[in-house]
């Protein structure tokens, strides 16, 4: 197609878009800052890692444009690409700090996480997304998504976190691909071969009918121009992941166990009329109502004997102790839950719009206050839910808006502590945990954390299960275990022989000194996210190509 925008390569449409003589690249190829975690595995790397940074101008407005190369790697984020954007927006960020405009626009074309660096992926994610609710104080941040690849895993929760989001008619966005869907849930729940159906309910025309697009393009590269101009000089507006009243009003309504087509649920969506919802907070129950060890640890921890919640896979209370108000919250399986895909203590849209509705409550009940109660998130999430109609209304927004709250809350002072005692996987600890400024686990054999099971992995990447495990040997953000994740520098504290399944006194109190502690480690530093990139096993290496990225582009800048 002539002039068409989508097929163009990621620095073509980075070039395409600016004034003529204004695009300056930084960390281009000739600097050869690859991934180092790719050749061990016997992939070739390449020399930009499949993103092009760039500053320049759209009509005199001067643009930082971050292209994603959906030819390389599927677009997936690991860690030097996730360094070169996280980077790229955090000295975006200090520009506009300092009074001078500077607008953030990202083309996406990926698929997530790359999973060939896997935790690496999702800590990049984390880090990227506290830089755009960052952003979004100063200026408008613009997303646009052209086609061939789209928007998908993590990064769609990441494109729901943008001002506004822009798209051609070429473009999908989802959190789980199909493949992934049918891959976790069966073919009956998502048939990956179903074009059709794929396109009608991830495809950017119901996306933008039911709200999660904001504007759908043509393909050329004047309309796409034309579209962010727009975008840049339009009033200020709430984000997306703002609407808390209305997706719990909407998911109330929704009855899951009838049939779902596109074409009903962009009727349905159009009819709903927010409802102010009650904050739900535990009380204590007659009996347990589940056995997990999040759950065992939310009891444990808040001293709620039995605790049960109107919306009984979230709880959340607020407890005092030594003199301090901390709010506690957890994500837990509700065998009863009306959305079936989340009954093992996934992540679903009631649980992350949930998550978002209590904790900004604490930060609304905190307003005013000169010191804000620390929020305390207890994980223990297989994963985020897979399902047809988690897609279908749009998962990605409401994992998006629990990531969004949390990093507020740690933007606007409160310290945000994640205890990780059980797994922490993909979309589920992008949206619960991966926004704490201080993580600590327990040091157990059943605590996994990675973005993706083994068995979808598998099949993502075309490897043997063989395969994948043998490349854990050579890249460790590519494994399960807790100890390896520790390697990376992510965790404020590695806490040894806690009894996680069956907590005695003396585990609960080794858990709550060291959550006092990292509190404490708070007061006074920044409340971004850079402190897991100067723990001493970060600086020894677990973060090694991130600080090398971040130097290089602060001296480029």
């Amino acid at each position: 197609m002539q002039n068409s925008f989508v097929e163009l390569n990621g620095r073509e449409r980075a070039k395409a878009l600016l004034d003529e003589g204004t695009f300056r690249e930084m960390l281009g190829p000739l600097d050869k800052i690859q991934s180092p975690h790719l050749e061990p595995q016997g992939i070739v790397p390449q020399s930009d890692d499949g993103i092009i940074l760039v500053l320049g101008e759209i009509h005199k407005q001067k643009v930082l444009i971050i292209s994603m190369e959906g030819a390389f790697q599927g677009g997936g984020i690991g860690e030097v690409s996730g360094a070169k954007i996280s980077g790229a927006l955090e000295l975006a960020l200090e520009v506009n700090k300092d009074g001078n405009k500077l607008y953030p626009i990202m083309i996406f074309d990926t698929g997530g996480v790359r999973l060939q660096e896997a935790n690496y992926g999702l800590l990049s994610i984390s880090e990227i997304a506290t830089q755009i609710v960052g952003l979004r104080k100063y200026v408008p941040v613009i997303g646009l998504i052209p086609g061939r690849v789209g928007a998908f895993g993590g990064m769609s929760i990441t494109a729901e976190l943008f001002t506004t989001l822009i798209a051609t008619k070429k473009a999908r966005l989802g959190l789980n691909g199909p493949e992934v869907i049918e891959q976790e849930a069966g073919v009956m729940e998502f048939d990956s071969s179903d074009k059709a159906l794929i396109w009608n309910t991830i495809g950017v025309n119901q996306r933008f009918q039911t709200g999660l697009i904001d504007e759908v393009v043509e393909d050329t590269t004047d309309a796409v121009i034309e579209a962010i101009d727009t975008a840049l000089k339009a009033p200020a507006k709430p984000a997306k992941t703002e609407q808390i009243d209305f997706y719990l009003t909407l998911l109330s309504n929704l009855d899951p166990t009838e049939p779902w087509t596109p074409e009903r649920y962009r009727e349905f969506y159009k009819q709903i009329q927010p409802v102010q919802q009650p904050v739900p907070l535990a009380t204590e129950g007659a009996v347990d109502i589940s056995d997990s060890r999040g759950y065992r640890w939310f009891s444990r921890l808040t001293g709620i004997t039995h605790p049960v919640s109107d919306v009984p896979s979230v709880l959340a209370a607020d407890v005092e102790k030594n003199g301090q108000l901390c709010r506690y919250v957890a994500i837990v399986p509700d065998a009863s839950n009306r959305f079936p895909r989340v009954r093992n203590g996934e992540v679903g849209m009631l649980e992350g719009w949930t998550v978002a509705q209590v904790i900004k409550d604490a930060i609304r009940q905190d307003e005013k206050k000169e010191t804000k109660r620390p929020i305390i998130a207890i994980i223990d999430v297989p994963s985020q839910a897979y399902g047809y109609k988690e897609e279908m209304v749009g998962i990605s927004l409401a994992l998006a808006a629990s990531a969004d709250a949390y990093a507020t809350a740690r933007l606007e002072g409160h310290p945000v502590i994640g205890v990780i005692v059980g797994n922490a996987i993909s979309g589920g600890f992008l949206a619960h945990g991966l926004q704490s400024n201080r993580l600590i686990a327990l040091d157990d054999s059943k605590v996994n954390i990675q973005a993706m099971s083994k068995a979808s992995a598998a099949r993502i990447t075309k490897r043997t299960i063989a395969e994948l495990d043998e490349a854990t040997k050579k890249v460790p953000a590519m494994a399960y275990d807790v100890r390896s994740y520790s390697t990376l520098g992510a965790l404020y504290s590695l806490l040894s022989g806690i009894q996680a399944d069956d907590p005695q006194n003396s585990d609960v109190a080794i858990v709550e000194r060291t959550i006092s502690e990292a509190i404490e480690s708070t007061k006074g530093a920044p409340r971004d996210l850079s402190f897991r990139l100067q723990t001493k096993e970060a600086l020894a290496g677990g973060r090694m190509a991130t600080n090398n990225v971040r130097q290089v582009l602060s001296e480029q800048w």
